[in-house]
């Protein structure tokens, strides 16, 4: 039976994904972060076609989920343990007492400036709390930041989607605020919080002995058995009471620090599966909103006021204070508190609080949507300009699609690689002149720009070099201090 509708249904799906691909090449020239283009576009396909609306609730808190589990383990995997190990504290403050702190001073905000009950304002401002760094590297494009503030935003995005998403589940199901209630809602989050990230950990060094010690036929299977791994996580983490979002993430960072057979392929699946993810999330989401509720005076004037507020003056007074003991140089602290974009997770938030069923829950969810697109297109708009007039030095990434490989069947131990970090012992260096290498280490290639280059001792190594080492390491040896860290640094 020829099946007209099946067939013009894929062709319009297909058609929406190929041109979502396509938004980033406007993304880059525009300043614009290319999920607000699915997420507008959605919008108004959503208003053109009213049946599109009926994707609501579960559905949506299940499909978004779904995609941050894809784009949560990827951020992990990108991170690792040993980049994620050296901002630790801030991101860790920044993602969970931030979190908190925003949360707080927004509900007083929305409470005094807009009359909203306590409960109303708190969950509202719950619901803007987390941020999203995938918005700011899409409106930087091809452009690396200097420093550790593009480390520290994306770990802080990646541990406060966890904790706002777990805030807000307390909060929902406390039903209101009181002595019990908010005994209820920090029992409830501590749980979440440290079964989640107790099974991520645990779960990520058991996936790590799996992917080590079991091997399969083929390596197109090595992504799919990671792609399971983590679902099976987050269903674990979830169904202990825990958070699967966490789990998930802990995990990618423990991977993310190890070697594996075929980790590249592993990265580079991954990786394009967060992209399709966030295209997913921002369309599903988009689909959710009502224009016609957005465009009331009292959804979108308390949503501007509140969107300023968090981008000029909630955050970089609050979330401040949490970035002091990291010790940032000022332009790159500055950066960050900036740059605290929101994106999908406070969006998925805003459907737990229709979902809820509370009383002017569309207005409310409105002022979430409005904060959000505010933070995107005007703040978002706004970063490589900040970035600019900071003196934030950035490098452009330049593409390389060509690769050169090695495939060997015994895992290379005495091969190391690296990429030189700015402000790095090695930065500046000659390879006769780097005396922190151990007498046995021998520097047997270097890629810059896409380029391989003909090593001696008098090669002198810039920042983002890629370097390969060849050496025996005896226990207690680390080779990575001299390529990683910034002169200073402990």
């Amino acid at each position: 039976m020829y099946d007209t509708q099946f067939f013009v249904v894929v062709l319009v799906v297909s058609s929406a994904g190929l041109a979502a691909v396509l938004s980033n090449r406007l993304a880059a020239k525009v300043a614009v972060p290319a999920p607000a283009f699915f997420f507008v576009g959605a919008a108004v396909a959503a208003t053109a076609v009213p049946a599109l609306h009926a994707l609501r609730g579960r559905t949506v808190e299940r499909a978004v989920s779904a995609a941050l589990v894809c784009i949560l383990f990827a951020g992990g995997l990108d991170i690792g343990w040993t980049r994620f190990r050296s901002a630790l504290g801030a991101i860790a403050s920044l993602g969970v007492l931030g979190t908190f702190l925003v949360a707080g001073a927004g509900a007083v905000l929305i409470h005094l400036a807009f009359g909203l009950s306590w409960y109303a304002s708190l969950l509202v401002a719950t619901a803007i709390a987390p941020t999203d760094p995938a918005v700011v590297f899409s409106v930087l494009g091809r452009r690396e930041i200097a420093g550790r503030s593009g480390l520290i935003l994306e770990g802080e995005s990646g541990v406060n989607d966890p904790v706002g998403i777990a805030l807000m589940a307390s909060l929902v199901t406390a039903g209101g605020l009181s002595t019990g209630a908010f005994a209820q809602v920090g029992w409830s989050f501590l749980l979440q919080m440290v079964v989640g990230a107790a099974i991520g950990a645990v779960g990520g060094r058991a996936l790590l002995l799996f992917v080590r010690r079991v091997p399969l036929p083929s390596e197109s299977l090595y992504p799919l058995r990671t792609l399971a791994s983590a679902f099976v996580l987050y269903g674990v983490a979830s169904l202990a009471h825990g958070s699967g979002l966490l789990a998930v993430f802990v995990a990618g960072i423990v991977l993310g620090h190890e070697r594996v057979p075929y980790k590249g392929e592993i990265e580079h699946f991954h990786a394009a599966l967060a992209s399709l993810g966030e295209i997913v999330a921002f369309t599903v989401l988009g689909l959710t909103v009502d224009l016609s509720v957005i465009v009331r005076p009292d959804v979108w004037v308390p949503g501007l006021v509140l969107g300023a507020a968090l981008a000029f003056v909630i955050r970089p007074a609050l979330v401040g204070v949490c970035l002091v003991p990291a010790k940032l140089p000022p332009n790159q602290r500055n950066f960050v508190l900036f740059a605290g974009l929101k994106g999908a997770v406070p969006i998925l938030l805003g459907t737990f609080i229709v979902t809820a069923r509370l009383a002017d829950a569309e207005r409310l969810y409105g002022i979430v949507v409005v904060v959000v697109v505010f933070s995107v297109l005007v703040q978002g708009s706004l970063v490589p300009t900040v970035a600019r007039l900071l003196h934030l030095p950035m490098r452009t990434v330049e593409l390389e699609p060509w690769s050169l490989g090695l495939r060997l069947q015994e895992e290379p131990t005495a091969v190391h690689r690296f990429v030189v970090a700015p402000g790095s012992a090695a930065e500046g260096c000659t390879i006769d002149g780097l005396h922190d290498l151990p007498a046995n280490a021998w520097i047997s290639l270097v890629v810059r720009g896409g380029r391989i280059l003909a090593v001696s001792g008098d090669t002198e190594l810039h920042a983002g070099d890629d370097v390969l080492v060849v050496a025996d390491l005896e226990p207690g040896q680390d080779l990575g201090a001299a390529f990683e860290r910034r002169r200073g640094d402990g």
